[in-house]
């Protein structure tokens, strides 16, 4: 509004301007002046004088309400850029937190990419997979299994040795022996036609064969050993698919009593065996706990006699004390008759029968 009015008087200045040059170019400059003109000039000099400081007025007005919302607006984006800028750190704060998380799980994934790498190597070389499923194995009956309870590469009488027995209470070893048919396994899980399929499964069922006619050739001795031994395999994945996918090896495992375990499997076993064996040291201590317990019962008929005799101790004593307290009765009176000096012959009772019983002597244990 402001400025359209500044525009406007602008435009009125300019226009009486113009009119007021115009009149001057056509008045004849010979005519002598008239009063009339030079009235309507002096008029139209006042207009132009008022037009301007109207003008002027405006122009004042214009700046300072120019510089007033240029204040505000600096103000305004003063405070914005304020805000912004707290806003642009709080969020670069968060995104280093972010970044920094990112980096702690990068380098995890490095990690286990490294680990997983090791762990590809490791099961790719037959050796170390053997060792790496003996390494289970060691450590599930370890932490199941007091020290004495097994013994690590025990040699049998025929010169074989397995990775694990397990001392049973008969004396006669459960044999563990780790196996992991790993790379039959892989081949069956890569297979991509029927005709690899097949194949692979053949290599499975040969495989797993082959360990448990192993074991049950090498291991199980009559008369030594448990009569069923324990196939290992160290991976969940690999157990779950010879279970399900190839039940007929697992029963023909079973017929000549070896029997595959997971690493699930075996932890239930070993506490089982654990069990087994705190049920047999029972039994084995049950002649030393009829021992103590009739040592026990002796001690307890014992307690019992000296108990009884306390009691008649205490009873004989709860009598002395109320014949104590008689005869110091009867003294209190006769010397209550001393005093107030009253005698009489025919007493109650004698001065001898004062203590009508004589005191018990106590013994030495009383």
């Amino acid at each position: 509004m402001m400025e359209t009015a500044l525009v406007f008087a602008a435009s009125l200045v300019i226009g009486f301007g113009i009119a007021a040059f115009i009149f001057l170019l056509v008045r004849p400059r010979s005519a002598a002046p008239d009063p009339a003109a030079t009235a309507r000039m002096v008029e139209l000099n006042t207009r132009v004088q008022q037009m301007g400081e109207l003008l002027a007025k405006a122009q004042t007005q214009l700046q300072h309400s120019v510089n007033e919302r240029l204040d505000a607006v600096t103000q305004r984006l003063g405070d914005s850029m304020q805000t912004s800028t707290k806003h642009t750190g709080e969020h670069l704060a968060k995104l280093n937190e972010r970044l920094a998380v990112i980096d702690s799980a990068q380098k995890n994934i490095t990690d286990l990419a490294s680990h997983v790498t090791s762990l590809r190597d490791v099961l790719a070389n037959k050796q170390a997979r053997g060792a790496f499923g003996q390494g289970r194995m060691e450590a599930i009956i370890q932490d199941g299994l007091p020290k004495g309870a097994y013994e690590f590469q025990f040699t049998l009488k025929n010169g074989k040795r397995p990775d694990c027995v397990v001392l049973l209470p008969d004396q006669r070893p459960l044999v563990i022996d780790a196996k992991f048919p790993l790379e039959a396994i892989t081949a069956l899980r890569e297979s991509k036609t029927e005709d690899e399929r097949k194949l692979a499964a053949q290599r499975v069922r040969q495989d797993v064969m082959k360990h448990v006619t192993d074991i049950a050739e090498k291991y199980l001795i009559p008369g030594e050993t448990q009569d069923t031994a324990l196939m290992f395999v160290p991976s969940e994945s690999v157990y779950a698919e010879v279970h399900d996918g190839f039940d007929d090896v697992v029963q023909k495992a079973y017929r000549l009593q070896v029997m595959l375990v997971s690493p699930t499997l075996l932890m239930l076993a070993i506490q089982v065996i654990q069990q087994i064996q705190k049920d047999s040291q029972m039994r084995q201590a049950a002649d030393q706990i009829r021992t103590e317990v009739g040592h026990m019962m002796k001690d307890v008929s014992l307690l019992g006699d000296r108990v009884r005799k306390l009691q008649n101790h205490l009873g004989q004593t709860t009598e002395d004390m109320n014949q104590i307290l008689t005869s110091t009765g009867r003294i209190e009176k006769r010397a209550s008759r001393i005093e107030e000096l009253e005698f009489d012959d025919n007493d109650d009772a004698p001065a001898s029968n004062v203590i009508a019983a004589p005191l018990r002597k106590l013994g030495a244990g009383e």
